[in-house]
């Protein structure tokens, strides 16, 4: 019994474009849900907007990185950053990010409040 050895391969060649098709049709789908939620973004910024700079840091997930306390766990304990940053610095910090790991833009429209808070902790 010999068995035709290109059998297989069009089978995969099948699967595969029927998987990209479908896979296509439900990028559509979820390109309008991302729509709607973009356009839903006025309400994060007003929440953010009327938190405190301690809330932000506990809801932007700040805390998992430079711990509860401000000690540092994964990242650089924020106590006593404004001894080794200026305000300036820090809002540089929180806009644009570090080399080191810290993404940039978790805060927007909050830097400033964010960085006279960070100063001063002590």
């Amino acid at each position: 019994m010999n068995r035709n050895p290109i059998i297989p391969f069009v089978l995969i060649m099948v699967i595969g474009v029927a998987a990209m098709f479908l896979m296509s049709f439900k990028g559509v789908g979820d390109m309008k849900e991302i729509a709607a939620e973009q356009e839903k973004g006025g309400a994060e910024t007003e929440d953010l907007a009327s938190a405190t700079p301690e809330e932000l840091y506990q809801q932007k997930g700040c805390v998992a990185c430079h711990g509860g306390n401000y000690e540092g766990a994964t990242a650089p304990a924020l106590i006593g950053v404004g001894d080794k940053f200026s305000q300036e610095e820090i809002v540089e910090i929180l806009t644009n990010g570090t080399q080191g790991g810290m993404p940039g833009g978790l805060v927007p429209g909050q830097e400033e409040a964010m960085a006279e808070w960070l100063a001063g902790l002590e």
